[in-house]
């Protein structure tokens, strides 16, 4: 693939990890219709070592890179957007390290292998007991939630936190209601989620962006920013699948006016050509803020906050010039990629998703233009 990067070794191995592209890529339909990704995918998700990825050695997990994890993403994307998205939530450890030293002790005693999912918003009131919280409510936007072992929801006790605080519960106390109807990824079952009445111990409560409690070079770099980016890296796995199919397309047959086929037309060309600069100019600055947050991560330091400020731009940046890349690539095939069962069709809707989403709004743009000019962000920005 074109301007691609990804160690397959890291992922199982180049035969195992393309065998389960293709794999997804086949039942991409199959995952639309049902509305989740498969449970023998998120198995599979399991075994290349999507959910231990960034759990710490110390745990038996691999501590991969931040960069190592969104190129993994970025190739899961490609093949289908929704598979993608759920596997980005193998950067759960970012929040997880904020239970307590002894709760997080209990997370991986079994496996690195968790698989956690979660609701935040709207935040739920919940009641402080002894020992913890009287949790009920409903929870939007549960992606991945249907494979999950572990889902946590945002609670708003009495307390004065300034972030969301999460509850973390067994899956099995949480209701799933089927009810994610919406334009695109719509693979990744994003249903709301349902508690009522569950007692909840303190301790496996946690602020989202708290400080960790687990030691792991992974755990300096800065976690909101990384959640950000692994749902942002999905459209450049988009943008890269509908390059492709345009560039495949040039095989066929003319159009049925009699017109010359895809890559013998002029204009096409040039719209090829302007996006695939403009795709891989948005990756090189989303990667380049990455290693460079990274590397201050390795020499012993900390991302500063012009450093996390950088990366949320370009994870935002990304996914708008990647969207507009999918749309100019649908645009020029004419009716060809209009019709649902073609692979474009598909790739549109999902990016439409992508801009949606809150961590790559426009505030995220007010946020990185007020710290250069000297002000504070928003809560929760940084």
């Amino acid at each position: 693939m074109p301007g691609y990067q990804i160690d397959k070794s890291l992922w199982g191995g180049e035969k195992v990890f393309d065998a389960l592209l293709d794999d997804v890529r086949k039942r991409r339909q199959e995952f639309e219709d049902q509305k989740y990704i498969s449970q023998d995918i998120i198995e599979s998700f399991r075994k290349i070592g999507v959910y231990r990825a960034m759990v710490p050695a110390s745990q038996g997990g691999d501590e991969r890179s931040p960069m190592e994890f969104l190129q993994m993403v970025e190739a899961m994307a490609a093949a289908d957007g929704s598979a993608g998205w759920v596997a980005s939530f193998g950067m759960s450890p970012a929040y997880l390290a904020a239970l307590p030293p002894e709760t997080v002790e209990k997370v991986w005693a079994d496996s690195p292998d968790v698989v956690f999912a979660g609701g935040i918003f709207p935040l739920q009131p919940a009641k402080k007991v002894p020992g913890g919280y009287i949790v009920n409510g409903r929870w939007k936007f549960g992606s991945g939630s249907m494979g999950a072992s572990l889902i946590g929801v945002g609670i708003q006790p009495d307390s004065g936190d300034a972030l969301p605080r999460m509850a973390v519960m067994p899956a099995e106390q949480v209701s799933i209601e089927p009810n994610w109807d919406v334009i695109g990824m719509v693979g990744t079952g994003s249903h709301d989620l349902v508690v009522k009445e569950v007692f909840v111990p303190e301790e496996w409560t946690f602020i989202r962006g708290g400080k960790p409690n687990i030691e792991s070079s992974f755990f300096r770099y800065p976690s909101l920013a990384f959640a950000a980016q692994v749902l942002s890296v999905t459209t450049a796995g988009l943008a890269r699948e509908a390059l492709d199919v345009v560039q495949a397309m040039a095989a066929g047959r003319k159009s049925v006016t009699g017109a010359p086929n895809l890559g013998e037309r002029e204009h096409v060309q040039i719209e090829i050509a302007k996006a695939e600069a403009r795709l891989r100019a948005a990756r090189a600055f989303f990667y380049q803020t990455t290693e460079d947050a990274w590397n201050t991560v390795l020499a012993g330091g900390k991302p500063s906050p012009e450093q996390t400020n950088l990366v949320r731009l370009a994870a935002t940046h990304l996914t708008h010039d990647c969207a507009e890349v999918i749309r100019s690539t649908y645009e020029v095939t004419g009716m060809t990629g209009s019709y649902n069962d073609h692979p474009l069709s598909r790739v549109v809707r999902d990016s439409m998703m992508c801009t949606q989403h809150a961590f790559m709004g426009a505030i995220t743009l007010k946020n990185a233009g007020a710290m250069f000019f000297g002000h504070d962000p928003l809560p929760g920005y940084l």
